[in-house]
């Protein structure tokens, strides 16, 4: 009986860690140079950019995307884009394994409530959107950082907004 705790007790630890943040040649290596949306080739922002492992150990690529250059309907509707390898929930929505393009709809003024964090598939049609709450706490925001929670949960915040990430395996 005590071989078999010692057996599951990493793996258990690990899935309660929830998501573990991959640097290095790992995250050199996945990063795309541009993301496909909607026929458009659209550059990857490496530096705003994030890789993440599930507790199995797929993988869950979230970053933002330059639109700049692009129609003025592209440039509203996209800041970014997500590749899983495995089920994922973000807020609300159940994302299964793909990619897909997001937005955030800002409330105005800017820091007044929460914003509306919208997900698309890659021909542009919205599989779904959620509440995306500010958080005050955020001591210097980034464009994109995945942080976590008092609670071991992992937040996708883009500046001030943040939203829950969980892993469905």
């Amino acid at each position: 009986m005590l071989l078999g705790l010692l057996l599951i007790g990493p793996a258990a630890l690990h899935a309660q860690a929830g998501f573990q943040v991959v640097s290095g040649k790992a995250f050199e290596s996945a990063v795309p140079k541009d993301f496909y949306l909607e026929g458009n080739a659209i550059p990857v922002e490496k530096r705003n950019t994030v890789l993440l492992n599930t507790p199995s150990g797929a993988r869950v690529l979230v970053g933002l995307i330059d639109t700049t250059g692009y129609s003025s309907q592209i440039q509203q509707k996209y800041i970014g884009m997500v590749i899983a390898e495995a089920p994922i929930t973000a807020c609300s929505i159940d994302l299964p394994v793909g990619s897909f393009g997001f937005g955030l709809e800002k409330p105005a003024p800017e820091g007044q409530g929460s914003a509306n964090f919208l997900v698309y598939d890659q021909a542009g049609k919205q599989v779904g959107n959620c509440s995306a709450e500010a958080d005050k706490g955020l001591k210097q925001p980034r464009p994109l950082q995945v942080t976590k929670g008092s609670d071991a949960t992992t937040k996708l915040c883009l500046g001030r907004f943040c939203i829950a990430l969980h892993s469905k395996e």
